[in-house]
């Protein structure tokens, strides 16, 4: 399952960005700045850093720091302490120089999203609009919109309405839940394309740590012969204990109670359940393999008619050839039709026994019905 952002992809994606440049860069660099431009800082050019004393470090670091100078006997000196702080910050550096490099914000669809900000709805429509239809072209041009031009038309005219009516509320400037809850609410029964479409935009940011996140889950729940309805039991029972915050919060509510106390009679009922589908399963199979081998006798019934009636015209053929001859030549026909139509009568027995077997295998589909 993939989880939703609890706000735009910009917005979270320049909270951290900002935080760890503002740690060691001048405030006055970052002022103002676009997310594109974020990702172009030059975290390596020394004439925008703060002196090195200046450094956020952390509040740990800072806490061990003091404790270390004020422990009697303590050896951090002011050297030390310099060194440490270098080394910080070129660890912070180079942090910033990977996230630059694989930032999401550098493509255009991840800024123009910020137009699905409640909050950028309500104080400034026409940006927002903008975004939409930017990002609604890039769709477009890479072929991941259904409906092609026409469906963008309709998303960029549903959007522009909901902007002029909906989103002059003044919840969207103090929207509390998830911003996929909220669009939800306000989206899904008017505006059905748009709404379908903010749902593939706000997917766009995900990557698949949620889905490995859960292979380590399966890996401690899964035993020996486990049936696959039983894993997804297990899981699902983890997922809930997590959401809950563990074991001993999970809320023993009187559903919960009810539902373990008829567990037995439950398990049960899915037992017979699972025999009735065996057995219905296996009557199928029993019944297909009738069907297909009366299928094949109906085929070899076929098979013996066109025999026998070949057999029939070219004895009579022969026949008619001898009453023109005389001698050996008229014995040697009489002779071949003769042993046409016995090998005929032979194929006519063949084809009693296999009519009467169809009517036999006939009988016992009916009676499986």
């Amino acid at each position: 399952m993939i989880n939703v952002l609890n706000s735009p992809a910009t917005n979270c994606l320049l909270y951290p960005h900002k935080s760890l440049l503002r740690r060691f860069l001048k405030r006055e660099l970052l002022q103002d700045l676009t997310p594109l431009q974020l990702t172009k800082v030059n975290v390596a050019d020394e004439a925008n850093w703060v002196p090195v004393m200046n450094d956020d470090i952390g509040l740990g670091a800072e806490s061990a720091i003091r404790a270390l100078q004020t422990e009697p006997g303590g050896r951090v000196g002011e050297l030390s302490l310099l060194v440490f702080r270098r080394e910080c910050r070129q660890g912070l550096v180079t942090m910033i120089k990977k996230l630059q490099e694989k930032s999401p914000l550098k493509f255009p669809v991840v800024r123009a999203i910020a137009c699905l900000d409640p909050t950028n709805m309500h104080r400034d429509p026409e940006w927002c609009l903008t975004k939409m239809k930017t990002t609604v072209q890039k769709f477009l041009q890479d072929s991941q919109l259904a409906g092609g031009v026409s469906a963008g038309d309709v998303i960029v005219q549903q959007f522009e309405s909901f902007l002029a009516v909906e989103a002059r509320d003044e919840c969207f400037l103090s929207f509390q839940p998830r911003i996929d809850i909220f669009l939800h609410s306000a989206l899904s029964k008017s505006y059905p394309e748009l709404s379908k479409f903010c749902q593939n935009i706000l997917i766009l940011s995900h990557g698949q740590a949620t889905v490995e996140r859960g292979f380590s889950v399966n890996k401690q729940v899964e035993t020996c012969n486990i049936l696959e309805e039983s894993m997804e039991a297990l899981r699902l029972i983890c997922d809930k204990v997590s959401a809950c915050g563990g074991v001993l919060k999970v809320p023993l509510t009187k559903e919960l109670l009810a539902s373990v106390a008829s567990a037995r009679s439950k398990y049960r009922i899915h037992l017979e359940q699972e025999r009735k589908k065996k057995e219905t399963t296996r009557q199928s199979l029993k019944r297909k393999e009738a069907e297909d081998e009366l299928e094949v006798i109906k085929k070899k019934r076929k098979v013996l008619r066109e025999v026998c009636d070949t057999l029939q015209k070219d004895a009579d053929q022969l026949a008619e050839k001898a009453e023109g001859k005389s001698g050996s030549l008229m014995a040697q026909l009489i002779t071949k039709s003769n042993t046409l139509r016995r090998r005929q009568k032979e194929k006519l027995n063949d084809l009693e026994q296999t009519i009467k077997f169809i009517e036999i295998k006939s009988n016992e589909l009916r009676h499986m019905s």
